[in-house]
């Protein structure tokens, strides 16, 4: 990506500093790879801990931030952020939306709030979009059947895979959990 590039696009070309926390080590490496090559200067973070101690030492430009990490809330960093550099563009990811967390995270600073399973290329649209322009609508929305199989999964591994915890904090027969297991995600 050139300089003219990055001016063009929203981006100030002189700091592309970005900041990227998530828990799931995977997601983060291939996300932080996808943003380089876009032209970032990626610093990852796969806990709030590690990600404040990057935020103490050089606030980015730059910023997506998972909602629910392992040892506390994205938001937290999000608000640090902002208490170092106020012009500094984030964006939130989280398997968990609702409307209460949305505005919180607008609320703290935050420029965009994008459901996973989110693309580097919607992380990328997100972080470049000019002030007031609209997030264009997904072309291919994900089935109901896919969102309730994303959550079930989700759960499934935050409670270590534990399938008797996952039907307990689904409200759902220990059996009937380990059929949907069993399956392929729907499309």
């Amino acid at each position: 990506m050139n300089d003219s590039n990055a001016g063009q696009a929203g981006m100030p070309a002189e700091d592309l500093s970005l900041l990227i926390v998530d828990d799931d080590v995977p997601f983060l490496n291939r996300l932080g790879r996808a943003m380089e090559s876009r032209g970032f200067d990626v610093a990852t973070a796969p806990s709030v801990e590690e990600a404040l101690n990057c935020v103490a030492a050089k606030p980015p430009a730059y910023a997506v931030v998972d909602m629910r990490l392992g040892d506390g809330n994205g938001l937290d960093v999000v608000a640090a952020i902002r208490e170092r550099r106020t012009d500094t563009r984030a964006v939130i990811l989280t398997g968990y939306g609702n409307i209460a967390t949305a505005v919180t995270a607008v609320k703290l600073g935050a420029i965009d709030y994008l459901s996973k399973p989110a693309d580097a290329d919607d992380v990328y649209a997100a972080l470049t979009q000019s002030a007031g322009e609209k997030a264009e609508p997904p072309e291919n929305p994900m089935s109901a059947d896919r969102v309730r199989w994303e959550h079930i999964q989700r759960v499934y591994e935050m409670c270590d895979r534990n399938v008797s915890e996952t039907a307990r904090r689904l409200s759902m027969h220990r059996r009937t959990l380990q059929r949907i297991l069993a399956k392929r995600a729907p499309r």
